[in-house]
């Protein structure tokens, strides 16, 4: 029988080598407060660049308010249809909704995948099968890269308590071991159908590394995702039992909730509203 983790995984490679082929194809539908950055940015130790894309909130241009930041990865899938194999998280729609109803305001870098090299760089721990890892140096390429730049060109709130970072599957993985890597720097994790099972090395790095306990963690598993949830399950008692407060992590199973896009997109807007709304 085939392996739950082994389909998401073909999923996963089919539908980033397919986002180049259908670019362009399509008019965007990604809102105007979205910015694609004219020029990319080099990985330091990887020889390769990345594309940035960003959610600027309404207002941004008439006031001179600073807000916190949200880094998620796989930039992508998260505001355009043209740009994703699968459809959008519609991240952009969801903030300006949230804006016009709610005092939530904030910026979002999304950080485009590396397509055929995104199962190195969400992995810091190499996989016996699937190869080396590499996302030591691309967590690296956001906390000194990334952040510096988007810190310095924008109106941010650039302490930790202002500062988070989000992903799914893969991304949620390295998402969960950024945040572990670098408290620092980041004092919230958005970990939606975190792929633990790629790399049991996370959980004695969990343990061995506790975060301050005014971190916001929010933990989501779809109850579709077979020994996914399981694996989240036992990570949510595990970040317990290093003493982490109950009231700074959440844990859902997502009764409707798959590995896919959609089950993101409807979760992104609790999951951030949890994350930045308190």
């Amino acid at each position: 029988m085939v392996s739950t983790h082994f389909k998401i995984l073909i999923v996963t490679i089919i539908s980033v080598a397919c986002i180049s082929e259908i670019h362009g194809q399509n008019p965007s539908t990604a809102q105007p407060n979205v910015r694609v950055l004219d020029h990319s940015f080099e990985i330091p130790g990887l020889e390769r660049s990345r594309q940035i894309r960003i959610y600027i909130p309404p207002g941004y241009n008439e006031s001179d308010q600073s807000y916190p930041v949200l880094y998620m990865h796989d930039g992508q899938n998260l505001y355009d249809d043209t740009t994703s194999f699968v459809g959008e998280w519609g991240i952009d729609e969801s903030l300006n909704e949230l804006s016009s109803t709610s005092d939530l305001n904030l910026i979002v870098v999304g950080i485009d995948n590396g397509q055929e090299k995104r199962i190195h760089e969400m992995s810091p721990w190499d996989h016996e099968k699937y190869g080396k890892a590499e996302g030591k140096e691309y967590v690296d390429f956001i906390v000194h890269v990334i952040k510096p730049y988007i810190d310095s060109t924008y109106r941010t709130l650039s302490h930790r308590e202002n500062t988070g970072i989000m992903g799914s599957s893969l991304g949620g993985f390295v998402s969960h071991f950024a945040i572990y890597a670098y408290p620092e720097v980041f004092g919230k994790a958005g970990i939606l159908s975190s792929a633990y099972w790629f790399a049991d090395e996370i959980y004695a790095f969990t343990r061995e590394n506790p975060v301050p306990k005014d971190t916001r963690l929010c933990m989501v598993v779809g109850n579709h995702e077979g020994e996914m949830v399981e694996g989240s399950r036992v990570m949510y008692d595990l970040i317990l039992e290093t003493g982490h407060p109950k009231n700074n992590i959440s844990f859902t199973i997502d009764p409707e909730g798959g590995h896919n896009e959609t089950s993101w997109k409807r979760q992104f807007v609790d999951a951030v509203v949890w994350l930045f709304g308190e």
